[in-house]
């Protein structure tokens, strides 16, 4: 669109320069023949009074030398026979006989072209005794395209700065109008992979505006959608998955016989069946990016998940830790995907350690970027590489992989990771790295803070 664009001013441009400064051109030359011309009508009238007063060839020859055009060489006078005397030649004639026979005959001025180039202006002159003797004055080419070379450079000169000048001007109108519909075909292309912060500037001509208000409207609202949904998928693992994780701990308070057996094989075929249910919500959700502008206190969050769980661990007889909530921590996740994150961690504590293990939660402030860890005294994690790939790909019988699923997808959606090590208690520790505004994306702060933390995943 933008080529064809400078193409069409490009072709307009040209045919008006060509319109406009071919005939400006001729013009121009027609009027330096015509000064040429006029100049030497001019020279051959001066000789005009002495032909009047005498034919005398001796006078006529000092009074055409002291002519500018005589001087030159370049003036001529043929005087006819007139009665016993002979005709009378003076200066160098180019024109032939007939070229002033012809004059004196028609009695009006002529101009005839020479073979060896230039042209020859024949002007009849009345004498005293009624004859007619011809003036001749030659005109070199040169005097008759005089400028007429520097006029046509300056045309040309001209018409191409206008070329020039109407295909910028074209080029960046053009831009103007393409780069909007760039803008819109790009931001469509990042929303179909799942960015759905993209938003497109509102700028342009009138229509490329009504398009991109329209885009950023239907962004809006599949954003609200999912978000809609992320909701409710975190609404039902808040509301099936935790109470399921404490009545399945309880379960084994029940001891020996039948009915336990039945009851917990009974919270095994529900827990099978919320699985299957979250999996299946999952596998259908399309990849979800956190909304420009989410954000909540990573403090204020953590202090509300901790109070539901330590009613559990309390009755459990586990030690609970909690570190650096006290202050506000924003951080670019939305609260309920931090709910659903650090109730996935808490929940693995409670489901693959004993009971009396205590655990801590601790929340570090790195200034670019909010490491929140998950600590306990357990066993710990033979292969972490292992879990994590499990965390993402939920291939374990009674487990949908969406624990450290939704874990890693909260850290990453802001630029951070999730590693698992060893932790200060013993066992197992997970560490969640939030990045801050997508500040420790490859800066050198960043650099320097997964240093350190690379270093205490090692100690």
């Amino acid at each position: 669109m933008r080529w064809a664009l400078v193409k069409v001013c490009l072709a307009v441009t040209a045919m008006v320069v060509v319109a406009f400064a071919v005939p400006l051109g001729l013009v121009v030359q027609e009027m330096a023949s015509d000064r040429a011309f006029s100049n030497a009508e001019r020279q051959a009238a001066t000789i005009g009074p002495t032909l009047s007063i005498t034919t005398d060839p001796v006078q006529l020859r000092k009074a055409v030398e002291s002519t500018q055009m005589g001087a030159a060489r370049r003036m001529a006078v043929h005087v006819p026979a007139i009665g016993d005397a002979a005709p009378v030649e003076i200066g160098t004639g180019r024109a032939g006989a007939h070229a002033v026979e012809e004059t004196r005959r028609m009695g009006r001025a002529m101009t005839a072209s020479l073979a060896g180039g230039g042209s020859a202006l024949l002007q009849p002159t009345a004498l005293g005794s009624g004859d007619i003797a011809v003036v001749e004055i030659f005109v070199p080419e040169s005097e008759v395209s005089n400028g007429v070379a520097t006029a046509w450079v300056v045309l040309a000169g001209v018409g191409l700065a206008l070329v020039v000048g109407s295909v910028a001007v074209a080029d960046r109108l053009g831009a103007r109008l393409v780069r909007p519909a760039e803008r819109l075909a790009d931001a469509a292309h990042q929303l179909g992979e799942g960015r759905l912060g993209t938003r497109v500037p509102e700028e342009g001509p009138k229509e490329l505006r009504s398009a991109a208000v329209a885009f950023n409207s239907m962004a809006d609202q599949v954003v609200d959608l999912l978000a809609n949904e992320r909701e409710l998928a975190a609404d039902l693992s808040h509301r099936l998955r935790t109470p399921l994780t404490v009545l399945r701990l309880n379960t084994a308070s029940l001891g020996d016989g039948p009915a336990a057996e039945q009851t917990r094989a009974a919270v095994e075929q529900l827990e099978r069946e919320v699985d299957t249910i979250i999996r299946t919500a999952r596998e259908q959700r399309a990849p979800a990016a956190t909304a420009g502008g989410a954000g909540c206190d990573a403090s204020e969050v953590i202090r509300d998940r901790m109070a539901f769980w330590s009613a559990l661990a309390e009755d459990e007889g586990r030690e609970v830790r909690l570190a650096g909530v006290d202050r506000t921590v924003r951080i670019p996740v939305a609260r309920p995907e931090l709910a659903a994150a650090l109730d996935a961690l808490l929940g693995n504590v409670f489901r693959h350690t004993p009971e009396g293990t205590p655990f801590a939660v601790d929340v570090h402030d790195a200034g670019d970027a909010v490491i929140v860890l998950v600590s306990d005294a357990g066993a710990g994690i033979a292969d972490p590489d292992a879990a994590l790939r499990r965390g993402n790909d939920g291939g374990r019988d009674g487990s949908t992989g969406l624990g450290l699923d939704i874990v890693r997808r909260v850290a990453e959606s802001t630029g951070g990771d999730v590693r698992i090590g060893r932790s200060m208690l013993g066992g197992t520790e997970v560490r969640v790295w939030i990045a801050l505004d997508g500040r420790a994306r490859g800066g050198s702060g960043a650099v320097r803070t997964r240093r350190r933390r690379k270093r205490r995943g090692s100690s």
